[in-house]
């Protein structure tokens, strides 16, 4: 049973009006046309790396498509599934959408509104891989067309689905530390352009690149490189961008830990502080470089008065960057965390665990009962909504506001300038400079209207 097809336009994705760039978080209504005993008809575009992690998480519905730009990749995904269709160009796949009902995309970061924009405009239910999207327009195009679709779409953000998180969030927002002015969120990962060999190999980066290849290298069989590039600027194929992640720390192609790791860890914050569109972005860290991101640097966010929440600061730091309390002991050393700082305590949490701080203070705490219910799973959570049209934790709603934020610290990274954010306009207000990190023109044959 596949959703009927919808057409919107460019200019609808990108509204003027403040209600399309602040949140309300209320939960999108989502259209359903399956009984929730029946099994989705499901396309999976990038079969591959996550994208194979992320087949295998759905594969109890029925696979009746499989795309990927790498033969290989697809090949070995249709020996599970030998009665899907195979497509190497996903535009193709959407020539065939009475074959589907929802579609899981798990291509590289800079396909990513490629191939889910066409999905919405068909009414298909969506599964997209984090981040969002490459750039804030592209991620705001996407949350728009989401919105009014009213199809189920999810993220993959799948530590979002642990119990951890909502504990967390349930101690955050019933006041067991007070009012929170401060978020530090810290990631020991360092890929990306490093100063030195000693350096990437301190950080245990996988590729040690300081700038563009000077020659090509043979394109491994089975690749269309041409497909792989898609709206990015053309260039030779090289080792260094592919196979995945290596692609992730170059501009073209993605934006390196601050979109990545960022979609997990500022997740935490986002979703337990009710966080919408920052006002002003400041960033530090070595000199930009115009391909390679950073392997280390960190952001400051300034968010105003939200509901039930009142200014607050949110700060990110990757690599070599710890907040200053982490640098003087005043807390555990964890090498990946997230600090709340209120004015009766602290919480500090990672991934699986977390603690109230001081601890002498809270021996006697009495925990609030749990209050957000046990998710399904992540990808379970999804197809549960695709059928029921129940809502899913990181929609496209929510999660675009959250890419958009992380993009936003590339770009004052980028820039160089603290920036002030105007979101119902998309526009940096003091930097012209910052709108080529925005949004981009795409490659001849590429487009997103």
């Amino acid at each position: 049973m596949t959703s009927s097809n919808r057409n919107i336009t460019r200019r609808e994705f990108i509204g003027t009006s403040a209600a399309a760039g602040v949140s309300t978080f209320a939960a999108p209504v989502y259209l359903s046309a399956l009984n929730k005993n029946e099994k989705l008809n499901i396309a999976v575009i990038g079969a591959g790396g996550r994208g194979g992690g992320n087949l295998n998480s759905v594969s109890s519905e029925n696979i009746v498509a499989l795309c990927d730009v790498n033969e290989n990749n697809l090949n070995r995904a249709a020996i599970k599934h030998p009665n899907a269709k195979k497509f190497r160009d996903f535009r193709k796949l959407f020539e065939h959408s009475n074959d589907f009902d929802a579609v899981v995309v798990s291509t590289c970061e800079h396909t990513h509104a490629f191939a889910t924009l066409p999905s919405l405009q068909l009414g298909k239910h969506v599964y997209c891989e984090k981040p969002l999207a490459y750039n804030v327009e592209e991620t705001r195009i996407i949350r728009q067309a989401a919105d009014k679709a009213g199809v189920a779409t999810q993220m993959g953000t799948q530590i979002h689905a642990g119990e951890n998180y909502r504990r967390v969030v349930e101690l955050v927002q019933s006041g067991a530390i007070g009012n929170v002015t401060e978020a530090h969120i810290w990631v020991g990962r360092a890929w990306g352009r490093h100063e030195n060999s000693e350096d990437a190999k301190k950080h245990h980066d996988i590729i040690d690149i300081r700038e563009r290849p000077s020659k090509a290298d043979p394109i491994p069989a089975g690749l269309d490189w041409d497909l792989w590039l898609g709206p990015a600027p053309a260039r030779p194929f090289s080792n260094v961008y592919f196979p995945g992640p290596k692609w992730y720390r170059w501009w073209d192609f993605g934006n390196g830990t601050m979109s990545d790791l960022g979609s997990h860890w500022i997740d935490l914050p986002f979703w337990a502080l009710k966080l919408d569109a920052p006002k002003t972005i400041e960033a530090s860290g070595p000199k930009p470089h115009p391909e390679i991101a950073p392997a280390s640097m960190q952001v400051k966010y300034e968010y105003g008065a939200r509901e039930d929440f009142g200014p607050v600061t949110v700060n990110w730091y990757q690599g070599d960057n710890k907040p200053q309390i982490w640098k003087d002991k005043g807390i555990p050393q964890w090498g990946s965390a997230a600090l709340f700082i209120g004015d009766k305590g602290m919480l500090l949490s990672d991934y699986g665990k977390h603690v109230l701080l001081p601890e002498d203070k809270f021996v006697d705490y009495k925990r609030p009962a749990p209050y957000i219910p046990k998710s399904l799973g992540h990808h379970a959570e999804w197809i549960h909504a695709c059928k029921t049209g129940e809502p899913t934790t990181c929609n496209f709603h929510y999660s675009g506001l959250l890419t958009e934020a992380n993009h936003l610290g590339n770009v004052a990274f980028r820039t160089g300038h603290k920036l002030e954010w105007d979101t119902a306009n998309m526009k940096v207000t003091n930097s012209s400079d910052a709108e080529r990190y925005i949004k981009r023109n795409y490659r001849k044959g590429w487009s997103l209207t």
